[in-house]
């Protein structure tokens, strides 16, 4: 009878080890959200610095100046800093994330040097811009069909489950103590 006990609190332990799939799945997208808007940030400060350093356009280096700010602020929503998500608490849904993000990549991809003087910078700039759309709009799309009210009940799920798992350890090592004392006690 104790072999099977055995074996059932080994295939619990087992089973209880296993990260969920959907939250790493989140936490992956999360991750290339956030690469995404630094890549933004990366892209409008080379190009505030571009247009501040030759003067050809001061408006267009503090509008990028703002873009850094909102993209900055979208990889610290992606961090779910509890201190952010207090005092913002429309980041937590996934809708007003998403349009976020897709309010910092239209900011980078706003005024285009069309003239061809900066190629690469141009390719840098519609890349993060459309990465970080991509990840607005999935967020969006993921905000209206409820996702974000999931991965929030799977992650107090996991925190449950994680907590029971060190209680019933803590119980264990309690409890072979108690034995040794008794078993000490006896001799």
């Amino acid at each position: 009878m104790s072999r099977n006990g055995d074996v059932e609190e080994e295939s619990v332990v087992t089973r209880t080890n296993r990260p969920d799939p959907f939250l790493v799945a989140c936490r992956c997208f999360s991750f290339l959200t956030s690469l995404a808007a630094i890549l933004c940030i990366a892209v409008n400060v080379l190009s505030a610095v571009r247009s501040f350093k030759h003067a050809s356009d001061i408006f267009d280096g503090i509008f990028r100046c703002y873009a850094v700010i909102i993209a900055a602020f979208v990889v610290l929503a992606e961090t779910e800093w509890s201190f952010i998500l207090k005092f913002s608490k429309v980041l937590e849904y996934w809708a007003a994330r998403g349009m976020l993000q897709i309010f910092a990549a239209v900011m980078t991809r706003a005024f285009p040097d069309i003239t061809g003087e900066r190629r690469n910078l141009f390719l840098l700039q519609s890349i993060a811009s459309y990465l970080l759309l991509g990840c607005g709009v999935i967020y969006v799309v993921s905000g209206i069909l409820c996702i974000g009210f999931l991965k929030r009940a799977r992650q107090k799920q996991e925190i449950t489950r994680e907590q029971a798992a060190k209680d019933l350890e803590e119980l264990e090592r309690r409890r072979e103590e108690l034995e040794q004392l008794l078993l000490s006690e006896r001799v």
